[in-house]
């Protein structure tokens, strides 16, 4: 696989960006050339934030938002995943009943056939991979679209799930296993969850002092010290304040933990890594990543094993957090809502822009609105609507944010 470096027309279009100085220029030019980042996204979530606090002022209640993150985390696990997807200019319609399926199999191993939820859980997850290659291998090599084969597996798989579950229709997982009390009774110690905010912390200072200083190096414009200091010092008061009000009421949860883990891997894949480059590349030019050395096909192998695997690993975060594995898991708007989080969290329909924090920030928006209505004890027919406005919104910011940079490019 070739450097991306030697293809000047990738990063000519713009489809994955360089290091940026940090600084009110620079922040005002990438708004100017449409790339307004996830500004619209928190623009958002802070009305909706406030709208609900005003309606209900039980909403931003400690006791509530440690609720809301728990109930991020599975649903949230699965957009990271359909984030990837689009990234490469694909979609994976069958990721709701890819998770129905893997906690209807974690079930089946761990209940009835007794096994270790060490095992039951890979092996799960381990099928939902298998599955991804095979969708890969349709797609490669017979070149039918994403969208027809995911499609074909949202059915067929549904289908599978409750072959497999049976006339039961439902099996309990114990309350006193490791899986339940994981997703839900398991929360940090309050001194773990400050040393982990403070490593954050540092850890976004070490990282940007490092790249600021290889840029100097080589003899480019860098963010300054003073710059890397004010943005950790924002994110250790802004994480500091927020487990201290979570604490309030039963901290923040291992499951939310391990979300916000997975979301931070495939940040440094797609940040830091050559593998990562290629999907940006791959969504937004197929024949110029090709050109440049790209192996394509593996890239798209890669992108769908990853997807099916993440949307296994919610199936069983959903499942352990409802105790329960039944034929309606993976069912509902769980597909719809994993897609929507990824496109309202910033990832673009188009392929090639977007990054993981979209799935979490997305996630976030879609169950404040939930957990809001829930509260303000409206029916679900509200919650549908309001999503699909939001997501709508989403959409046409996405469009005219494209309209915009291409008109920037051209000028």
């Amino acid at each position: 696989m070739s450097d991306l470096s030697t293809a000047p027309p990738l990063a000519e279009q713009g489809r994955y960006e360089p290091e940026e100085p940090v600084g009110l220029r620079a922040l005002i030019a990438r708004f100017r050339g449409g790339d307004l980042g996830v500004v619209p996204v928190v623009a958002g979530l802070v009305v909706i934030w406030t709208v609900m606090q005003i309606l209900n002022p039980v909403f931003l209640s400690s006791v509530n938002l440690v609720n809301l993150t728990l109930e991020c985390a599975p649903v949230g696990v699965i957009a990271l995943g359909v984030g990837l997807m689009l990234l490469v200019g694909q979609i994976d319609l069958s990721v709701g009943s890819l998770s129905g399926l893997a906690a209807a199999l974690t079930a089946i191993l761990f209940v009835d056939q007794g096994l270790s939820p060490w095992l039951a859980v890979p092996a799960s997850v381990a099928a939902a991979a298998i599955i991804g290659l095979l969708y890969a291998l349709v797609f490669n090599r017979l070149g039918v679209p994403s969208f027809v084969i995911t499609l074909a597996g949202l059915l067929g798989f549904l289908g599978v799930q409750l072959w497999v579950l049976g006339s039961k229709g439902s099996i309990n997982l114990p309350y006193d296993s490791g899986l339940v009390t994981f997703a839900q009774l398991d929360f940090l110690p309050a001194w773990l969850s400050y040393t982990l905010v403070v490593v954050a912390a540092g850890w976004l200072f070490a990282a940007g002092y490092l790249r600021a200083r290889a840029r100097r190096n080589a003899g480019l414009p860098a963010a300054s010290l003073r710059g890397l200091v004010l943005r950790s010092a924002v994110l250790l008061a802004g994480l500091g304040v927020a487990v201290w009000y979570l604490g309030r009421a039963r901290g923040v949860g291992w499951m939310f933990v391990l979300f916000l883990a997975l979301v931070l891997a495939t940040h440094y894949l797609l940040a830091r890594t050559r593998f990562g480059k290629s999907i940006y590349a791959v969504g937004g030019n197929v024949e110029a990543a090709r050109r440049a050395g790209i192996n394509v096909k593996a890239v798209y192998t890669s992108v769908f094993v990853l997807c099916t695997s993440l949307a296994a690993v919610g199936g069983v975060l959903a499942a352990a957090r409802l105790a329960a594995a039944n034929q309606s898991t993976g069912g509902g708007d769980v597909n719809l809502n994993a897609i929507a989080a990824a496109v309202i969290g910033g990832t673009s329909l188009f392929g090639g822009r977007g990054n993981a924090f979209a799935a979490l920030l997305g996630i976030v928006v879609i169950q404040s609105i939930s957990s809001g209505l829930t509260l303000l004890n409206l029916n679900s027919s509200f919650r549908y609507m309001v999503t699909g406005a939001v997501l709508l919104l989403a959409v046409a910011l996405d469009a005219a944010a494209r309209r915009s940079r291409a008109s920037h490019g051209r000028a």
